[in-house]
């Protein structure tokens, strides 16, 4: 077989495409045309239908087979025919509506003074208070756990010398139902006579050094204890004094409470 005849098989077979409802229906116009009638009743009458569908499958089947044979002689396959393919109109779809939020301000606006950024600075005292005096220092402050309902005031005490007599009273004033609930100190209870009383518009609490007691020389801390109506309480009203004697002379400081420290 020369080339010319395996390029027309090819050629043919790349052509053919088989339509099985067009030779069905052709053989059923011939099982019953009229010229038929007076000859011997043709197969496709005797036959059922479904005998000639499976006749017909078969000759499609044969006619697939010819162009493999002719793709096997010397041609790639021929890629079966894809179906035709219907494009659908595509629809358009309206975006979705964003609400956007708006994103609130990062700008700040910060009145009054900058806060001091050093732990260790002292407060101003209050006017009219002398919280140092020779060898003895003092520092008024709410403390730190204080809350809606209860506070306490801290006295703090700085001393280099020893100190032979010593009087401490912290002036609480009675502002929002302040009732006491207690006090303490760091040096030895032992030492110290303390009471607690009213003074008229304040709460006055007292400690006293001991006769023939010494305070020695450090950091010491008094502290008076109050619940109070709800709410932040003010201390502005609040004071102290300290009367001491060291071996050398009397000394004496006085002042008000701070914020916390």
């Amino acid at each position: 077989m020369n080339d010319e005849i395996r390029r027309q098989l090819r050629a043919a077979a790349e052509a053919h495409e088989p339509n099985r409802a067009r030779i069905l229906a052709r053989v059923e116009r011939g099982a019953a045309g009229p010229n038929l009638r007076h000859r011997t009743p043709s197969i496709t009458r005797s036959w059922p239908r479904a005998a000639i569908v499976g006749v017909i499958t078969a000759a499609t089947l044969a006619t697939g087979g010819l162009a493999v044979a002719v793709a096997a002689m010397g041609g790639a396959p021929t890629p079966p025919a894809t179906a035709p393919t219907h494009t659908v109109p595509s629809r358009t779809v309206p975006p979705p509506t964003v609400t956007s939020t708006p994103t609130p301000s990062t700008h700040t606006t910060t009145t009054g003074p900058a806060p001091s950024t050093s732990g260790s600075a002292r407060p101003t005292p209050p006017a009219g208070s002398r919280v140092e005096d020779g060898p003895l220092w003092s520092e008024g402050s709410l403390d730190e756990h204080s809350t809606v309902y209860w506070a306490q005031n801290n006295l703090t005490l700085k001393t280099i010398d020893p100190l032979t007599s010593l009087t401490v009273e912290l002036r609480i004033a009675r502002t929002g139902d302040v009732r006491s609930t207690g006090n303490w100190q760091t040096l030895p209870g032992d030492d110290f006579t303390v009471t607690v009383q009213e003074s008229g518009d304040a709460l006055l609490y007292r400690w006293a050094l001991k006769p023939g007691r010494t305070v020695p020389a450090g950091q010491h801390v008094f502290a008076a204890q109050y619940n109070h109506a709800a709410g932040l309480r003010k201390v502005e009203r609040d004071s102290y004094h300290v009367h001491a004697h060291s071996s050398v002379r009397s000394v004496a400081v006085w002042g008000g409470f701070g914020p916390p420290r």
